[in-house]
Order: C-alpha cells, then sequence, then structure tokens
C-alpha cells in the first residue's frame, strides 16, 4: 500500500537523494562534481521548505520513502500566459527503480499541479528527459520555446 505526505524539513536528505539520483540516471556521471552538488542542493531546499517556497510530496510504502516530486513557487513577471506574479516549476521527479510503472509519479504530478491550481498558478514549467516527456505531456505539459545560456558549464 503507497501513502503519499507532504515532505517536511527532516525530509531535505531523502529529497537530495532522488534529484542526485535522477541526474545520475539521466546520464550524469556519479562523481566528486555531482555529489558537490547535491551538497549545496540539500540546504537549499531545506530552506526553500522552511521559507514555504518548495512544496514537496513523498510516496511511501511501508515508511520507506519510495517515491517524491517537488513545486517550487517561482517569482515571476506578468506574461500573457499568466498576468499573475507567480510560477511552478515542477522538480525532483523521482521513482525509486523497483516502483516505476506503478503511475506513482503521475500521482505525484497531479498533487503538485493540484496544489498550482489552489495557488492559482496557472503556469507550471519543468525540464524533461527524453524519457520523461510522455509521462508530462500525458499530464498535460507541452513543449515550450525555451532555451538556456549556461556560462561556463562544469561537469
Amino acid at each position: 500500500m503507497f501513502e503519499t505526505r507532504l515532505a517536511t524539513l527532516d525530509d531535505a536528505p531523502i529529497i537530495t537523494h532522488h534529484r542526485h539520483r535522477m541526474f545520475v540516471d539521466a546520464g550524469r556521471k556519479d562523481d566528486k562534481y555531482m555529489q558537490m552538488v547535491s551538497e549545496a542542493f540539500e540546504p537549499w531546499v531545506r530552506h526553500k521548505i522552511k521559507e514555504g517556497r518548495y512544496i514537496g510530496w513523498l510516496t511511501t510504502q511501508d515508511g520507506i520513502v519510495v517515491a517524491g516530486a517537488g513545486l517550487l513557487l517561482l517569482d515571476w513577471p506578468p506574461h500573457p500566459l499568466d498576468p499573475e506574479p507567480f510560477r511552478g516549476y515542477l522538480l525532483n521527479v523521482y521513482v525509486e527503480p523497483e516502483f516505476r510503472r506503478k503511475h506513482l509519479a503521475t500521482n505525484l504530478i497531479e498533487l503538485a499541479l493540484a496544489e498550482a491550481r489552489r495557488r492559482k498558478i496557472k503556469v507550471v514549467s519543468l525540464h524533461s528527459t527524453e524519457e520523461g516527456r510522455p509521462l508530462y505531456k500525458s499530464s498535460g505539459f507541452r513543449p515550450t520555446n525555451e532555451m538556456f545560456f549556461v556560462d561556463q558549464p562544469v561537469g
């Protein structure tokens, strides 16, 4: 039986673990650089949870966390898609390998979108691997024309 609950400050280590595994599973090397990223992420996510800007959900089975997702609340300039000054960013969607294909990620995404709706946030964005695109598309996400500039990428 799966149960889903809100993440707390005490969950920062497992959220960090999921984020680390998410990047490694997507093809990043599990090296010193990724460890440094994770070490920087944990206090960041703890702070965002504390200030109410990161809302996370964790799915457990028998008290063990097997999946998670988060919604980051961003200040955003009013835009033709939404004149309100907020946007959501879906992140850290991760399911432990042995629990995949059980609709856990879909359920977590729906919780995040419901929270965005509750807060009257009309735009929620994310970044996806090719493998994850069908999942997000089935939840109503669509590709955009977003581009990135990364100065001196590392790792």
